[in-house]
């Protein structure tokens, strides 16, 4: 079991200026002095701490996150006196973490979860820690993840800022550490090591040697974490705004080795000399510019695009997956990946679901895996009108993603040949729109209903209106829209051969 550490050396004063700004933090709002007087008057410390106190600062320099941030409270009180503090004022209570020390609240639409002071320790096989009271709020700012988060503003009347590890000092620095030893920190809890990728990119910090040497020799760790909270941090940072950094350390620290070990797969040579870019690059490279694009037309109103998507991130970055397993070498040096969507759509089902995504999120990204190479069979427009049906039809809802991910998919430094790839995909979406004029392709089915079917071959429900069913479908893929008594003599020669 981890022993407690021991309280810090005090740093640096913090600037008046910083002073200054995380008491307006708590002055915005009414409703954290009010909960300050309460517990003063009762004899009891409050402090605002982690993640607002944190983002407020980085706000403060022009950076960080915006709007309204999560209200976390750290107090000397227990509970059960946290709970009579706040009858009678809160709206409303909750207590499904009374058992960690946490009761929530909300008051006036402002909602907060206050925990008493902590003093772990962990057994470092689970990460549930063996709950203990802690009466030190430096001693509690200590049990934390990161100096950034180990800051605190008393919601008391003198607003007294507390950085007992010199967070302040590292959040201008964009610097990621630890309060005491990393391998302390990542061994009560090996989460940690995967918010440490998040939080690079959702604020921009370098992780210090220390703490990447720890993540590194210590990643086998993750094995402990559930995959839903693998799943949760991954999305996180997948859903920032430039989560490249982060990926490459969760690569290069072997991080993904334990949860996502065909991302690093990737990483291999095309030839022996080096001459091209690897597919780990190449699908960082697509996820790059997936986002930029997705953002972009989001922020145009596009139908069917919205930013962050998870969806369209998830297939950026796993579309290749099936490479590494399909490579061969061919004549001249030449190397190729036959089949890679087929066994990479394969593996994505695998992988997600393994990871506990949820069902429709893993169909959707192994299905747009499935689909990224089809377009490369377009050439310079020979597709049929049923070619470009069956495109539109296979995609249904996820057309407009997958025209983001095939757009995307190209990385090569040749302007020309970029140009030519662009043109020959805006050609593509050109007849799916004329297309879509003249047909409702969004909506493809067959030219009779079930009703018909059974009206017209004189048969009630069973197996034979299904095959009659997918039939007419796929007669309406390939010629078009059919009037009716084309689309009932197709049934009847259909009936007719089926029946001899």
């Amino acid at each position: 079991m981890s022993e407690q550490p021991a309280s810090p050396l005090v740093p640096e004063p913090v600037p008046a200026a910083v002073q200054e700004t995380v008491r307006a933090l708590v002055d915005v709002s009414p409703v954290l002095g009010e909960l300050g007087e309460r517990f003063a008057a009762a004899g009891f410390q409050a402090h605002l701490v982690g993640g607002s106190v944190r983002d407020a600062l980085l706000a403060a320099g022009g950076a960080g996150p915006a709007g309204q941030p999560d209200l976390d409270v750290t107090t000397d009180a227990r509970p059960e006196q946290t709970l009579e503090l706040l009858r009678g004022w809160a709206g409303s209570t909750w207590n499904q973490g009374i058992a960690f020390g946490t009761v929530g609240a909300e008051v006036r639409g402002h909602r907060f979860e206050i925990t008493t002071f902590r003093a772990d320790r962990y057994d470092r096989i689970s990460r549930d820690p063996e709950v203990a009271w802690g009466s030190s709020l430096v001693d509690d700012l200590a049990r934390r993840d990161f100096t950034v988060n180990a800051m605190a503003v008393s919601l008391a009347a003198d607003r007294t800022v507390t950085d007992p590890f010199g967070g302040l000092g590292d959040l201008l620095a964009r610097r990621l550490r630890t309060p005491g030893a990393a391998v302390d920190s990542f061994a009560d809890d090996p989460l940690r090591m995967l918010r440490a990728v998040r939080f690079v990119a959702q604020l921009g910090l370098t992780p210090d040697p220390e703490v990447v040497a720890a993540m590194t020799s210590m990643s086998g760790e993750l094995a402990r974490i559930t995959p839903e909270r693998v799943q949760a941090e991954l999305s996180k940072t997948l859903l920032q705004d430039a989560p490249r950094p982060a990926l490459e350390l969760f690569v290069e620290t072997g991080l993904s080795d334990v949860v996502l070990p065909e991302l690093s797969a990737l990483r291999m040579e095309i030839d022996e000399h080096h001459q091209h870019k690897d597919v780990y690059t190449h699908s960082l490279t697509v996820l790059d510019q997936a986002i930029d694009r997705e953002r972009s037309l989001a922020a145009a109103g596009t139908p069917g695009v919205e930013s962050p998507d998870l969806v369209l991130r998830l297939a950026a970055l796993l579309h290749d997956l099936g490479k590494p397993a399909t490579r061969r070498h061919e004549a001249r040096g030449r190397v190729s990946f036959h089949h890679h969507e087929v066994v990479g759509a394969k593996l994505v089902r695998k992988r997600l679901t393994a990871l506990r995504y949820p069902k429709d999120v893993v169909e959707a990204v192994a299905r747009l895996t499935f689909l990224h190479l089809r377009f490369h069979g377009y050439g310079r427009g020979e597709w049929t009108d049923s070619a470009v049906r069956r495109y539109v039809t296979d995609a249904g809802d996820l057309l407009p993603r997958l025209h983001t991910l095939v757009r995307s998919d190209c990385t090569t430094r040749n302007k020309r040949r970029a140009a030519t790839l662009a043109a020959t995909y805006d050609s593509l979406e050109q007849r799916i729109a004329e297309l879509s004029e003249a047909e409702d392709l969004a909506r493809v089915r067959p030219d009779l209903d079930g009703n018909a079917i059974m009206e017209i071959l004189g048969i009630g429900p069973g197996r034979e209106v299904g095959e009659a069913w997918r039939h007419l479908k796929e007669l309406r893929l390939e010629r078009g829209p059919l009037d009716p008594d084309e689309a009932e003599a197709e049934l009847r020669r259909w009936w007719a051969d089926r029946s001899g």
